[in-house]
């Protein structure tokens, strides 16, 4: 009989740091890559949800075989330990190429990298993140030590999430700010009417942000327009607005910002002589401006395009070596304590184990719908911030909410769970946190309907919602880990590296499905940048801005629609409810592996193993 031996407190603790630094790097990957390339870099939403999508039917082939290969290892340091070394040094690499990209890639070569990359970026985390887990039931006993040790990793992995969530954007913008800083190809480009053929157009806003009709337009007193930029941001056509520069304008001695006004300004040059900008304002500052006795206009306008690409870059290149760091003390310190010596299987023989395996395939379904509900509101919540709730603020904003939500989530990991364990079987605590999420959705969408536009209110369906995900990624780790034990009953082999491959799969998966709904959702109601961008007219911004505001003057026009802002929302509720919903039904018809039926199991194996040992 093999003697059960407890983990170490240094095992413990090697083990959730490792655990820390690897969801810092997914959920860098999983939040903010369809941001990147698409408000950043320049690719259509479309493109980027369809690579993404792709990037995930590859990792079907490819998780499972890397699932096959880590059972096949045997070294003198085990068969996970080098596989978890390799994967994090080339995922660290690959991670900070993909935030990376040379700001002169345009096009076809810009898809073609992104691609390339993340795709790369997905292979080389499941050659680390499958030997992670797979160390779970190898090195624990079902029951109570396993449940503690998973309660710990995934309390360790909602900390690193909630880093990255909670500090990305401020770290983002400090970041980027003092690269910009030191930059020397940053310079200022000053119009004003004695060089330039300026022409400025104040519009006014109704309550609900649809242009009025009136439009005061300003051709004199144009004192000066100062546009600070990368350089390669005058190499050809400028067009800037209030999404991706922070401005500064004086109309007749009202002052504009990012916080009260909506701006476009193009020129079809640098060296054109003709610059126009259109500033959009509600009614009483129209009045304001219009009722002036004076015309004088005075603006200062700062790209944060490249800002932020420096920021993202910089930052992953943190975030990689912080990631490296800690599996390297998993690496150090974390050993192998048991494993059952059985013979390997095919890859044939590892995917009819799975199929056999009714409970484990119940558990990538449900884990499946669950992360998808969850990433198609993270992979919205930056644009709803961005473009919703908007504002001069919305990063700090944006890091409030996520401040909040990462707290109630390791909350929910280091004390909600293990109270509600003490008075709940596992499988009423899942109920409990599918019930809870629902809930936070639902009152989100009541906010939705009832068109609330300050952050604190959200907090609300926040903390149910976050309760939710911090308790969920603890109780489907468990349940998997248990669907190896019921595996080795059944089949009468342990595949815990096969199984755990399936949920690297998965949360891929997940993540993957959620970015092209995301992207859908930002395509047809027109969330995004690009979407605010002017139009060339026969080549022309200066005729495109000219041809908005005539349309303007004749039908009046919405500047930002409030049905983008309803689809946004109705989008982050409607869906995960309806995916979740789903999750419980599955949930509830198949899974059977309850406490008593583990126990069951449990003493079964113990059985047999007494009996080989005879």
């Amino acid at each position: 009989m093999e003697n059960k031996r407890c983990l170490s407190g240094m095992e413990k603790f090697a083990y959730g740091i490792g655990a820390v630094g690897k969801d810092m790097v997914y959920m860098l990957s999983a939040s903010y890559i369809l941001y990147y390339y698409q408000d950043i870099m320049g690719v259509s939403a479309w493109v980027m949800g369809i690579i993404l999508l792709i990037a995930r039917v590859f990792d079907a082939f490819n998780d499972p075989i890397m699932g096959v290969l880590v059972a096949k290892t045997k070294t003198r340091w085990g068969k996970f330990r080098p596989w978890l070394f390799i994967g994090t040094l080339t995922n660290a690499i690959i991670l900070y190429l993909m935030f990376a990209a040379p700001p002169t890639l345009k096009g076809s070569g810009l898809v073609a990298y992104a691609a390339a990359f993340y795709i790369l970026w997905g292979v080389t985390y499941t050659m680390m993140d499958i030997p992670y887990w797979s160390m779970v039931p190898a090195f624990t006993e079902s029951g109570k030590e396993r449940e503690n040790l998973s309660a710990l990793a995934r309390t360790c992995a909602g900390v690193g999430s909630a880093i990255v969530t909670i500090i990305t954007v401020l770290a983002v913008t400090n970041i980027g700010s003092a690269m910009t800083a030191k930059s020397t190809d940053i310079e200022d480009l000053v119009l004003n009417s004695d060089k330039q053929q300026a022409v400025v157009y104040v519009i006014e806003k109704d309550d609900a942000g649809v242009a009025t009709g009136n439009v005061l337009e300003i051709t004199s007193g144009i004192e000066e327009i100062k546009i600070t930029a990368d350089q390669s941001e005058f190499d050809h056509e400028i067009s800037f607005n209030q999404d991706n520069s922070d401005f500064s304008i004086t109309v007749n001695k009202t002052e504009l910002s990012n916080d009260n006004a909506e701006m476009s300004i193009v020129m079809d040059s640098a060296d054109a002589d003709e610059v126009s900008m259109a500033v959009y304002v509600t009614s009483d500052v129209y009045e304001t401006i219009s009722n002036s006795s004076e015309q004088s206009v005075s603006a200062s306008v700062l790209s944060t395009k490249e800002v932020e690409r420096l920021g993202y870059k910089y930052f992953s290149l943190i975030i990689a070596i912080v990631f490296f760091i800690f599996i390297l003390i998993t690496c150090l310190c974390i050993k192998e304590k048991s494993s059952v010596d059985m013979k390997t299987a095919s890859v044939g023989e590892m995917f009819s184990s799975l199929v056999h395996n009714d409970q484990a395939m119940t558990m990538v379904i449900a884990i499946v719908l669950v992360n998808t509900a969850t990433y198609i509101t993270s992979n919205l919540l930056i644009y709803f911030f961005k473009y919703d709730l908007a504002g001069s603020n919305w990063t700090g904003n944006y890091t409030l909410f996520n401040m909040f939500s990462g707290a109630i989530q390791i909350l929910s990991m280091m004390i909600f769970f293990p109270v509600l364990r003490k008075f709940f079987n596992i499988m009423k605590v899942f109920y409990i946190s599918i019930g809870s999420a629902i809930c936070g959705y639902v009152v989100l969408l009541v906010m939705a309907l009832t068109g609330i536009s300050t952050v604190y209110p959200f907090l609300v369906p926040g903390f149910f919602i976050m309760s939710a995900v911090g308790m969920l990624n603890v109780i489907v780790t468990v349940f998997l880990a248990n669907t190896v034990d019921y595996g080795e009953l059944k089949n009468g082999r342990r595949d815990e590296s096969v199984i755990f491959s399936m949920q690297t799969f998965v949360v891929k998966l997940a993540s993957g499905v959620a970015a092209l709904i995301a992207s859908i959702c930002l395509s047809v109601f027109h969330i995004s940048e690009s979407d605010n961008a002017i139009k060339a007219i026969d080549g022309s911004l200066v005729k495109g801005l000219t041809k908005v505001v005539d349309d303007i003057i004749a039908n009046g026009a919405t500047v930002v629609s409030n049905n983008s802002v309803v689809g946004l929302r109705l989008t982050m509720t409607l869906a995960p409810i309806f995916v979740l919903a789903i999750a419980v039904f599955i949930f509830h018809k198949n899974y059977i592996l309850t406490d008593d039926k583990l126990l069951e199991i449990t003493k079964e194996l113990q059985a047999k193993k007494n009996y080989s040992a005879e």
